[in-house]
């Protein structure tokens, strides 16, 4: 691994860059950023060791990590400029819309798509950190479709970071991330709007919050930039994600207009099951 360019060095692009330079002593580090300001401190921050609008020709990783609206267009011009012996891979949270848009490009072989199960609800190249990806799970789609050699080059890179590799087809992919992730954010983005509603004292939510709203409404600090595209992509699997949610809260507003403590005791007993299953990596 000898050099690799990196396209957006926000959180998840610079925690590659910062962790790649960790694990290969040699390793040369450009990237790019539509963000001058996230350019000039991803170079200061040692993220990157010099900045470049596009990859050399003997680059052997390019990384995307842009909001996911970008990321189809930048794909393709992505992979009409590379080399032959470059890799592509992007970090974004929806991949089934990718996969279709490049399964006849010439060179989709070139191609992985990758998703990270990494972040922080901070954005930035001064948010990054070489750690961020230890032992996360990366879901890679459509793996058969990507050239066996070039291949090899992710693989070097995310054993190397340690990541633990899972595989799923693309519509698999976004619609299990809508349910376990991006509904998460939803969520959490609505708790904090409705408490913003309603206690304008900010006082008032600053000394009554407690460790639950904060774990709670942790992911409302998230990106707008980042988060607001993810939504739109993966529309379809968010509204159905949604419409469930909705349901489930409405039936338990129910049983608490109706007094009827039996009901939501037994409601949240058979919820407790999550508590099973999230334990299993523990």
């Amino acid at each position: 691994m000898k050099k690799i360019h990196i396209v957006g060095l926000g959180l998840l692009g610079g925690s590659f860059g910062l962790a790649a330079k960790n694990k290969f002593t040699d390793i040369i580090i450009t990237g790019t950023d539509v963000s001058e300001k996230n350019l000039q401190e991803a170079l200061n921050l040692g993220i990157i060791d010099e900045a470049k609008d596009a990859a050399d020709a003997d680059t052997d990783i390019v990384i995307l990590a842009t909001p996911a609206d970008a990321l189809g267009d930048l794909l393709l011009k992505t992979l009409d400029q590379i080399g032959a012996n470059t890799l592509v891979f992007d970090v974004g949270s929806t991949k089934a819309k990718l996969c279709a848009l490049v399964a006849d490009h010439p060179k989709r072989k070139q191609y992985l798509a990758a998703h990270p199960i990494a972040g922080t609800e901070y954005s930035g190249p001064s948010a990054a950190f070489a750690g961020l990806l230890d032992r996360k799970v990366t879901i890679i789609c459509d793996l058969e479709k990507t050239d066996l050699q070039l291949k090899e080059k992710a693989y070097k890179l995310f054993d190397a970071l340690n990541l633990k590799l899972r595989f799923m087809d693309p519509e698999e992919h976004d619609r299990h991330l809508a349910f376990v992730s991006h509904l998460s954010h939803i969520s959490s983005f609505m708790l904090g709007k409705t408490v913003l509603q309603k206690m304008e004292d900010e006082k008032n939510i600053f000394d009554m919050a407690g460790s639950g709203f904060a774990s709670t409404v942790r992911l409302a600090k998230s990106s707008p930039a980042m988060w607001a595209p993810i939504f739109t992509e993966n529309k379809d699997n968010i509204l159905s994600a949604l419409d469930g949610y909705i349901a489930n809260l409405s039936a338990f507003r129910d049983n608490i207009a109706a007094s009827d403590g039996q009901a939501l005791s037994d409601d949240m007993t058979e919820i407790n099951k999550i508590r099973d299953i999230l334990d299993l990596e523990k």
